[in-house]
């Protein structure tokens, strides 16, 4: 972060004047639309700016930040903490800075002379640019050995998949044969993306289901990691209920399983009300237990915690559990909430969170209960992010697309159905491709095409938002229609929540607090 701007005088209006005669006038000065206005709860003398799509972070002084604001031409934000007054007009109280002040404005990119047309067409081309390069990047893959699962979870996105007969056919697991076709599919989309030479190359394989890692499916985890293997080294992770991971004991460890993810709904008592298996008795005990084996091992846990307005009460009671059985002890353990949502007509709206009420509710609980600290907020990653930049450890993470689903994630299920999202899978018609048995990945052109180019520049709300390159538009599937128009933005109160992360990373910096998380840089246009 720069040192703090600070307003010093500038030359006078007659001297201006003059220099308009000779014709030295430039085009018009005005704030970029892509400027984010941060107020910081413990002063009235200074606030920062970040701007949406340099990254660039400065603290500035009031009366800066109060200049820039009056060349607005676009309604700013809503201050997060207290209430904003108005800037003055420009020929009122409102000082003008020095000319190496706002020279350096224009450079950090909080000012320019690019009319309102002008600039949102270069945030087009910034944007696009950086998801070009997205679509570029090497493969994800997460591979779905079955849709079966053997827990009824109320609010599970594919709970139809069990309870309706229609759909059985879809719950047996991967075959060896389309194992097989698979990993010689990974080859063929392989050349459609920049992928390092071999000897540095690493493939990322993720594991989901359904529930993937059921004891059963042991074999066909086996197959996959052998198979991978055999055409060069593999990274491999996995989103688990973690009922039945002591049969994956010895796959599990840095060489091997290194990360997964476990959901855990609260403490004993009200987690087994919710994640249950099919003859309805609880899962806590056992998903412990793997736990604990699984830290053992040397596995990265993450566990998370799917909160409604009625769990969120037992969450201290968690953290205390959490602490007690040490697992808050190994680095490679964290454990963090996210909102449930309403994904079938068993979860009622009225008692969900959106992201924003979710982190305030979790602050008031983490003043109340000193053993919440062990439980992340879900934007505790964006704070972490903007203290990193803050503390000039980073370039800015700035995308133009929400998730790997516009990008280069692959999703293939046990019958080599390729999907671009995981909460979008189950019915061939919604593919964007599939894995002929000649082991040939063939896109389905319109599908593909639909997923692949969403980003911030597809929709007119985007295009304009200031806070675009860091929300990449949210999530497709959250958007009005639920993936039947994906193109439509889902802000989910992304700006409150972007500017009360970035005063508490500032806040944290300034009180010589150090990131506890290393975040790994992937963007740098």
């Amino acid at each position: 972060m720069q040192a703090p701007i600070v307003v010093t005088p500038r030359r006078s209006k007659d001297s201006r004047d003059e220099e308009k005669a000779e014709g030295t006038e430039q085009r018009k000065l005005r704030a970029s639309s892509y400027t984010i206005f941060v107020d910081l709860p413990d002063t009235s003398e200074e606030m920062l700016l970040v701007h949406g799509y340099t990254g660039a972070y400065d603290l500035v002084s009031q009366k800066v930040a109060t200049y820039i604001r009056s060349l607005e031409v676009r309604r700013p934000p809503k201050p997060l903490y207290g209430v904003w007054t108005p800037a003055p007009p420009i020929d009122g109280e409102v000082v003008t800075p020095s000319e190496p002040t706002i020279d350096l404005l224009k450079r950090r990119g909080y000012l320019t002379e690019k009319t309102v047309e002008e600039e949102e067409a270069f945030f087009v081309k910034i944007a696009n640019a950086y998801h070009a390069r997205a679509l570029r990047s090497a493969p994800t893959y997460v591979l779905m050995p079955t849709y079966d699962c053997n827990l009824r979870c109320a609010y599970c996105f594919q709970d139809y998949m069990r309870t309706n007969p229609a759909y059985h056919h879809l719950l047996h697991a991967m075959s060896k044969p389309t194992i097989d076709r698979i990993v010689n599919g990974m080859l063929d989309i392989e050349t459609n993306h920049d992928v390092p030479p071999a000897d540095e190359y690493t493939r990322n394989v993720g594991f989901f289901g359904g529930e993937p890692l059921l004891a059963r499916n042991r074999p066909v985890i086996e197959y996959i990691i052998e198979k991978v293997r055999s055409i060069g080294k593999a990274s491999f992770w996995g989103v688990s209920n973690f009922t039945e991971l002591d049969a994956y004991e010895d796959l599990l460890g840095p060489d091997c399983i290194k990360m997964l993810q476990v959901t855990v709904d609260g403490p004993a008592l009200e987690h087994n009300k919710r994640r249950i298996y099919a003859d309805g008795s609880g899962s806590f005990e056992q998903i412990a237990k793997n736990i604990s084996m699984a830290l053992e091992r040397g596995v990265q846990i993450n566990m998370r915690m799917n909160i409604d307005r009625i769990n969120i009460e037992y969450l201290p009671e968690l953290a205390e559990e959490i602490i007690a059985r040490g697992w808050d002890k190994y680095p490679y353990f964290s454990a963090y909430t996210a909102p449930i949502h309403a994904a079938n007509e068993n979860v009622s709206v009225k008692t969900t969170f959106d992201s924003w009420a979710l982190d305030k509710a979790l602050n008031e609980k983490r003043l109340q209960y000193p053993a919440m600290r062990v439980i992340r907020r879900p934007d505790d990653p964006l704070k972490d992010m903007a203290q990193r930049l803050i503390e000039q450890q980073g370039q800015p993470f700035l995308h133009a697309q929400f998730c790997g689903a516009h990008a280069s994630m692959y999703v293939i299920d046990s019958f080599a159905n390729v999907y671009a999202c995981w909460e979008r899978t189950g019915d061939p018609s919604i593919r964007i491709g599939h894995i002929t048995p000649q082991g040939k990945y063939e896109a389905e052109a319109n599908l593909n095409q639909m997923w692949r180019s969403r980003n911030v520049t597809t929709n007119k709300i985007c295009r304009q938002c200031r806070y675009a390159m860091n929300c990449g538009g949210g999530c497709a599937v959250r958007t009005k229609g639920g993936g039947e128009n994906i193109f439509s933005n889902f802000c989910d109160g992304y700006a409150a929540r972007y500017r009360a992360s970035v005063a508490e990373a500032y806040l944290a910096h300034k009180a010589g607090i150090k990131l506890a998380d290393q975040i790994e840089n992937v963007c740098d246009l």
